[in-house]
């Protein structure tokens, strides 16, 4: 109501917790409660919860090209990463070149793209850099879908647990040549690879 708009960022501990009226009184950890005629939803523990006070146009030309959205815009990305000499791996961290990608995706991305992590946005090809986009499209997609990260592509069947499914993400050995997954720290993260995959 009234042009008002709030912004989430649920980060890695923040959840929403759906009720029906009447709803219990909110505890004291619920940063925001919306609430309707037949159902209330208390937001909990999220990094961000603000109410805008600009309009969405100028709040969006602030992040990244958004990866699950209907009409997503990897142009800008690319044109982004083309022009850094950071490196991949720091790049796809960043929410103001793209948005969407975490730590664990990152690794599997690069991983299944064969990419050094520590390769500069400035010596990728744009051919490269759009396979990247579409295989971060893809996952991400399939992690709505299954409200689960799976990048390995052992997608569960109907009736079965759905779980975090990947290929080198916190693990010792690389699935594809059994070689040791090296991990390393870059802007305070831990940054997963093999060194004969990605070299």
């Amino acid at each position: 109501e009234g042009d008002v708009t709030v912004h989430i960022h649920l980060g890695l501990g923040g959840y929403f917790t759906p009720h029906e009226q009447p709803a219990p009184p909110p505890r004291e950890v619920v940063r925001l409660r919306l609430e309707s005629p037949t159902h209330a939803l208390d937001i909990i523990g999220p990094n961000t919860c603000e109410i805008l006070p600009v309009d969405m146009d100028t709040f969006r030309l602030r992040y990244g090209p958004d990866l699950l959205a209907d009409d997503p815009d990897p142009d800008r990305a690319i044109a982004v990463i083309r022009k850094s000499r950071a490196p991949i791996a720091r790049l796809l961290m960043d929410q103001k070149v793209v948005s969407g990608i975490g730590n664990i995706y990152r690794a599997e991305i690069l991983w299944l793209r064969r990419i050094n992590p520590m390769t500069r946005g400035v010596d990728m090809d744009e051919d490269e850099l759009r396979g990247l986009w579409g295989e971060m499209r893809k996952l991400l997609q399939l992690g709505v879908e299954t409200n689960s990260i799976i990048t390995n592509g052992d997608v569960p069947k109907a009736g079965e647990e759905i779980t975090e499914r990947t290929n080198i993400f916190a693990r010792e050995t690389c699935p594809r040549c059994n070689g040791p997954i090296e991990k390393s720290k870059l802007s305070g993260r831990t940054l997963y690879h093999c060194p004969t995959c990605q070299a």
